[in-house]
């Protein structure tokens, strides 16, 4: 292939370009809000899971309380009940009366060992529910966390692709004047050797592979016409020969 001297000059200014563009996007891939987001995301969805169970502890609990209670005044309204009896004078039978006394002792006992239960799920409760306002209140730190990462994330991605879009003007333009079959080698090489398609030729060296040629190398690549597009036997990429080539 042929190709005049300036135009592979050109291939030196695109793939400087090039490179800045890999670089970009390299910088986009690496910024660090992304293990920052990664992390904030993690601990949302693990503390949102926690707040979802303790709050079906809470839940749980405050029916346990409610049922508790319910037993208390059902306990308590018997008491009561019998108590009228007794008070009322309806009871006339010495045997009945003993019995309500009877059942009212029971109940008295009842009620308290029912009233425990009831200050005991009430400490529960208590407990539960400063288990829930805890986590909320972190979960919503979190939240505000993963937002904040966010935010500096995207500022960061708004940056990045102000440069971006001025890189690639650039290259438009430096593309639009190298010959297609020139553009088409250059990028076929730049994909098959890690994104360095065109390498100078300087000081005796590819500056893509860093291997310095020996004289006789040398000399053969100088041989080679101007509008030659040569080749580095090591890495294959386009050696681009300047004036600072070598003797």
């Amino acid at each position: 292939m042929n190709a005049a001297p300036a135009d592979q000059i050109r291939l030196l200014d695109l793939q400087a370009i090039d490179a800045k563009l890999d670089q970009l996007a390299h910088k986009r891939r690496s910024l660090p809000e992304h293990a920052e987001i990664d992390k904030a995301t993690a601990d949302h969805t693990a503390l949102k899971s926690l707040v979802v169970a303790a709050e079906a502890q809470l839940s749980d609990t405050s029916r346990e309380l409610t049922k508790a209670e319910q037993d208390v005044e059902q306990v308590r309204a018997r008491s009561t009940r019998n108590q009228e009896r007794m008070d009322s004078g309806s009871v006339t039978s010495a045997k009945d009366l003993e019995n309500l006394q009877h059942e009212n002792g029971s109940l008295t006992k009842r009620q308290a060992d029912l009233e425990d239960v009831v200050l005991e799920v009430m400490e529960r409760l208590e407990s539960a529910q400063t288990r829930v306002t805890e986590l909320t209140a972190r979960l919503e730190h979190s939240t505000v966390v993963l937002e904040e990462a966010v935010a500096r994330r995207d500022a960061a991605f708004a940056e990045i692709d102000v440069e971006v879009a001025k890189v690639a003007r650039d290259r438009e333009t430096v593309v639009a004047v190298i010959p297609a079959d020139l553009l088409k080698l250059y990028t076929r090489l730049r994909e098959q050797q890690g994104g360095v398609g065109a390498a100078r030729l300087y000081q005796r060296r590819c500056e893509g592979c860093r291997v310095e040629f020996s004289t006789n190398d040398l000399n053969a690549i100088k041989a080679e016409p101007k509008d030659a597009v040569v080749r580095c036997e090591n890495c294959g990429r386009i050696l681009v020969r300047t004036a600072d080539s070598g003797n």
